[in-house]
């Protein structure tokens, strides 16, 4: 098994880094390329859904990529401890009748040695939101890194 780092435990800096390689994967919309930063084994909670290993990983990010279009999320770094970080979230996108949505939530992550997710435990709110409230669209600007986002 290859490490996929920066591994456990985490300063500062390296879980900032884990963050940003997050959100950046997860921009993608590519369930295969997500699911290989999880552990063959990984265990999620994701609202009332319970996901256990990288095949049902993927099959759940195929489903709510096809559900949220025009997805684009940002991650914030909240906490780190050991091989554990915390996240806080917001994401927006559009569902097949053409309203827009944001979504806040808190991700706590757990790694493997090899700097593989073995855990992730999210729990996530819903805003119907109108297309000119639209913020998170399109890549972060380097200007943008490591700046928190607003809450409302």
């Amino acid at each position: 098994m290859s490490d996929r780092p920066p591994l456990p435990p985490f300063t500062r800096e390296t879980a900032a880094q884990k963050v940003q390689a997050a959100e950046d994967a997860w921009n993608t919309r590519d369930p295969h390329r997500v699911a290989l930063a999880y552990s063959e084994d990984s265990v999620w909670r994701n609202r009332d859904t319970f996901v256990t290993g990288r095949a049902e990983i993927v099959a759940f990010l195929a489903a709510k990529w096809a559900r949220e279009q025009d997805y684009a999320l940002r991650k914030d770094l909240w906490a780190f401890d050991g091989n554990r970080i915390a996240v806080r979230f917001q994401y927006e996108c559009r569902d097949a009748e053409g309203q827009c949505w944001r979504s806040y939530g808190n991700e706590l992550w757990e790694f493997d040695e090899h700097g593989l997710m073995t855990r992730r435990e999210a729990s996530i709110n819903d805003v119907p939101i109108e297309e000119k409230e639209r913020r998170l669209v399109g890549p972060r600007h380097a200007s943008e890194r490591g700046l928190s986002f607003p809450l409302q």
